[in-house]
């Protein structure tokens, strides 16, 4: 069975929740632990910039 995409518009802390993965997971790219309120749409466009 294929999986869905995740909406932008779901949070971190959601998106833990309903995939079942432990709390602190989903990094930033500096390592650090992403804040729970964030949103999924904010991460895709923030990994889709080059410095």
């Amino acid at each position: 069975m294929v999986q869905r995409k995740t909406r932008s518009d779901c949070t971190v802390g959601t998106l833990e929740k309903k995939t079942g993965l432990p709390a602190g997971t989903v990094r930033n790219q500096n390592g650090r632990d992403t804040r729970n309120d964030k949103k999924v749409g904010t991460i895709r466009k923030e990994s889709g910039k080059k410095k």
